[in-house]
């Protein structure tokens, strides 16, 4: 899918909120909004990333992430490789807003 449709996030508990663009890895268009989610491989390997969706859909972009089959049927995703269909809330407790600014698009 192209990355042209453009959903609404919300990460909780801190209700920190972004748009993300489908084909775009949650963690990319999180990181382009000025949201940090704590990652450190990038490839769906090393599950610091870890999630789960309270609400919405998302599509992971490699075959088998690192995630058991009971974690997905739990919702849990892995932001790094998984990119919305929806709009979206996710628990990730530890997510912040970065202190430095995104820049601006020009």
């Amino acid at each position: 899918m192209p990355p042209d449709r453009v959903h609404a996030v919300v990460i909780e508990p801190e209700g920190l909120r972004f748009e993300a663009c489908s084909g775009i890895s949650l963690v990319e268009s999180a990181r382009d909004a000025g949201v940090v989610l704590p990652t450190s491989c990038r490839n769906g390997t090393c599950r610091a990333c870890l999630c789960r969706v309270r609400s919405g859909r998302v599509r992971h972009l490699i075959d088998w992430p690192g995630l058991s089959a009971e974690e997905k049927r739990e919702g849990c995703i892995l932001p790094c490789v998984a990119t919305p269909e929806s709009a979206l809330t996710i628990e990730a407790p530890k997510a912040f807003r970065s202190s430095v600014q995104p820049p601006l698009a020009t």
